[in-house]
């Protein structure tokens, strides 16, 4: 069976030099995005016995072979989005060989397309005018070594003098500063939001939330080591407790308001995780707080002063006049019921917070629309 998975993938490899993409339809390879919104993949592999494709982490669907080996699968109509897929060719997961677009995630890495809505999605590039991303060193003296960060300001920023409000975004666990730029899209998001008037300009700062890392895979001294969702240093108090060096240098080096109303923060899973807290344990420095899917208990274990009596920072955090407070998550995410408990602990206590419940669970195409619904809501 290895022999004939070895067999199976060489065959897809050598395919990958005369490969034509199609990610908007109308051509040959794969996936073709068909006029009806159906997606058909095709993988010649002749010597395979089982193929099958699974986009972003859902269900295996099985790929039908013709005579000359062509293995081929059609979806039924899917919402214009982004979508991330494997192939896994006699139980081996590989990249589409015909498909030049990949995106990483955490230790995978997928194929990805465009679902086409007839109408550019929030998250697409468009002739908009567009900000700066920087890619950011600063010295972090609570953790003890120099870290990186990602950092968005809005278009016109370099030629004007005003000063900005400053959205803190925060990536999942496994997930470093890239995260939210490269799966989450953040950049078009602001673009096109801030081009449109939905959203005021602002300044977007998104750090590195594993303190073991100075860097994302292969931009620090470490080189090009696996990343991996195990760290050491990441939801154990330790980058809640040296996110000062972070808003420090901010102040510092950008022109913000400096203005608990003129600041936000929010993230994805652990991200989520990390703003709850150390909004908590600054009640008066965020007037916006946004967790998107978040994790809601310390692990299991972990001790630090950062995680206790909670309810009783809420209530400061709460009394020092938060602006919003927005909660949002899939109704298929495994953080569910955590999330629902988290937003009884608020009921209990007469926070007034919004509530946002979406289809689908802990995935990308959730949090990216998270974003694009939050954004709008700050600053104004």
């Amino acid at each position: 069976m290895k022999q004939k998975a070895i067999l199976a993938l060489m065959a897809v490899v050598a395919l990958a030099a005369s490969a034509q993409q199609a990610l908007w339809g109308g051509g040959k390879g794969s996936p073709r995005v068909n006029d009806d919104n159906t997606v058909t993949f095709t993988l010649k592999a002749p010597a395979a016995q089982r193929v099958e494709v699974q986009l972003d982490y859902g269900v295996l669907w099985p790929l039908e072979r013709d005579t000359a080996g062509v293995w081929a699968f059609t979806t039924g109509a899917l919402a214009p989005d982004l979508y991330l897929y494997n192939f896994v060719v006699d139980g081996v997961k590989t990249l589409d060989p015909n498909n030049v677009y990949t995106m990483r995630d955490v230790a995978t890495v997928k194929s990805m397309f465009f679902v086409d809505g007839g109408q550019p999605l929030v998250y697409q590039a468009q002739d908009v005018p567009h900000g700066q991303v920087s890619a950011v060193w600063y010295d972090s003296p609570r953790v003890g070594k120099s870290r990186r960060m990602m950092v968005y300001t809005p278009a016109g920023y370099e030629q004007g003098k005003g000063h900005y409000p400053v959205l803190y975004l925060l990536h999942g666990s496994g997930g470093d500063e890239t995260a939210w730029l490269h799966q989450g899209q953040a950049a078009q998001v602001l673009d096109n939001l801030i081009a449109s008037g939905q959203a005021v300009p602002m300044i977007v700062v998104m750090p590195n939330g594993n303190v073991d890392e100075q860097a994302a895979p292969g931009s620090d001294q470490r080189g090009l080591v696996t990343p991996t969702f195990q760290h050491k240093q990441w939801m154990e108090g330790s980058f809640e407790s040296s996110f000062s060096d972070i808003m420090e240098y901010v102040e510092r080096h950008y022109r913000t308001t400096g203005q608990q109303s003129g600041r936000a923060i929010a993230g994805l899973s652990m991200g989520g995780f990390h703003s709850l807290y150390i909004s908590a344990n600054r009640p008066k420095d965020f007037g916006y707080v946004g967790l998107f899917s978040a994790a809601i208990r310390p692990m299991k274990g972990v001790q630090s002063p950062i995680y206790d009596n909670l309810e009783q920072k809420l209530a400061e955090q709460f009394r020092q006049g938060n602006k919003l407070y927005w909660v949002a998550i899939g109704k298929d995410d495994f953080l569910y019921e955590p999330n629902r408990e988290f937003r009884a602990l608020l009921d209990r206590n007469g926070h007034r917070y919004t509530y946002v419940e979406s289809g689908g669970g802990h995935e990308w195409r959730n949090w990216r629309h998270y974003l694009a619904q939050f954004v709008p809501l700050l600053f104004k």
